[in-house]
């Protein structure tokens, strides 16, 4: 099963500024979506539950992250919330 990827406009805006201060990280990012539509419980995605947000979160590379919110419907959504480094959980 192919999972759809909803990014809202809240998150493109995120995601356009997290790019302009991060374009090397624009190659790896695309094929993290492209894994998450294929498989979201890859291991290489390190798909993480943050609790205290209620969505999950899946790794760019080390340092950065995107949470999500994850429909294991049969709908199969997958929606983008906020991408950024680790200390986007405290907020």
């Amino acid at each position: 099963m192919r999972f759809r990827i909803i990014r809202p406009e809240s998150y493109v805006k995120r995601e356009r500024r997290f790019f302009k201060r991060h374009p090397e990280l624009v190659k790896q990012y695309a094929k993290v979506l492209k894994l998450l539509s294929l498989d979201p419980k890859h291991p290489l995605l390190r798909l993480y539950a943050i609790k205290s947000k209620s969505c999950h979160s899946i790794s760019i590379n080390m340092q950065y992250r995107v949470l999500l919110t994850l429909k294991w419907l049969d709908d199969g959504q997958v929606m983008l919330i906020d991408v950024g480094n680790h200390d986007m959980y405290s907020h």
